[in-house]
């Protein structure tokens, strides 16, 4: 497997990209292409193992400020789109990009261009829940849907589940607003009356509505809605989870008479912290794409970088995306005549 790294993206800068590709390379059997300013990534690379990782050159980076598609035709050598072309080109099977989601979203797009039938993309973002993981899409990629998008993201989300995730028949929910049918906007309400239409002719079990609590409830394995809504639960939820860490590490700074009983459950805390901490899943695929692309959170550190590599090459080895055009082309195969 060779994965290529956009590594002049990210908030922590192109040293903590490359930490966590080394990383990932000292654990995994796969290459990297590490794309961006060789005069910065070779000097980082002289101080570790830099074995089955070389750096691609590439001078130019789109900045955040930056319309993706803009920047796309007049940065022709920015690290992104070189990345990209490395896949399209097949010299890469691959692309993991930490920070500019949007330019993330837009080059892949216009360099892989999308799987046939799939109408628009989705940001599958894995969360967890009190019994395993939950696949969230779309978390940004297309803020306006119809219920044909909702349910391509329903078909690319099981897909996802079953094969990187272990899920033998998918349970997929519909974000909504309350549990019944009635519930929710006319989008959620016409989705809910397509995925009914087509409940046993799938390879998910469509189980209706679901509300935000029962995500972290476990009561699905893929909760589907469109971009707008799917980002704004994404980053509250991270919100929470940062909160809840800092508001426990306060009240146990204050009761300082107590740190020696606390001593026991330094292991149980930590194992708290993983589970819901973003770095351990590393980064989200985008699917629906021509091809396998992570999107790793923007204030990455060298351990989300290195899990954002891992999910690439889970990614290629369960074959995700030759999977969803298989199944994407049986949803949109009439059956034959009876």
């Amino acid at each position: 497997m060779r994965i290529a790294v956009d590594a002049m993206g990210g908030d922590l800068g192109p040293r903590v990209v490359v930490q966590g590709v080394l990383e990932a390379a000292r654990h995994s059997r796969a290459s990297y292409l590490l794309v961006g300013d060789p005069s910065v990534l070779e000097p980082e690379l002289r101080r570790a193992d830099g074995a089955r990782v070389q750096v691609v050159p590439a001078s130019q980076v789109i900045e955040m400020g930056e319309s993706p598609t803009v920047a796309y035709r007049q940065k022709p050598d920015a690290s992104i789109v070189v990345a990209a072309r490395l896949v399209k080109q097949e010299q890469a099977d691959a692309l993991v990009s930490i920070g500019n989601t949007g330019a993330a979203m837009a080059v892949s797009l216009l360099t892989l261009g999308r799987i046939p039938g799939i109408d628009r993309p989705a940001i599958a973002t894995p969360l967890p829940s009190l019994k395993g993981t939950v696949v969230l899409l779309d978390a940004g990629a297309t803020p306006d849907c119809d219920p044909n998008n909702l349910f391509e993201f329903a078909i690319m989300g099981a897909v996802y589940a079953q094969h990187v995730l272990g899920v033998a028949r998918p349970r997929v929910g519909l974000l909504s607003n309350g549990e019944e049918s009635s519930k929710g906007n006319d989008l959620v309400k016409r989705t809910h009356a397509l995925f009914r239409q087509m409940n046993g002719e799938t390879d998910f079990a469509f189980v209706g509505n679901v509300e935000g609590g029962d995500i972290y409830q476990g009561c699905v394995d893929v909760a589907v809605c469109d971009g707008f809504v799917g980002n704004v639960f994404l980053k509250t939820s991270e919100g929470v989870a940062e909160m809840i860490l800092s508001l426990m590490k306060q009240e146990l700074d204050r009761a300082l008479f107590l740190k020696p009983f606390l001593l026991p459950l330094r292991p149980s805390l930590r194992r708290l912290k993983r589970r819901i901490d973003y770095a351990e899943r590393g980064g989200a695929p985008l699917l629906g794409v021509n091809g396998v692309c992570i999107i790793g959170h923007g204030r990455s550190n060298a351990y989300a970088v290195k899990n954002a590599c891992h999910a690439a090459e889970r990614a290629l080895q369960n074959n995700v995306v030759d999977t969803i055009r298989t199944r994407i082309h049986e949803a949109l195969t009439p059956p034959p005549p009876v």
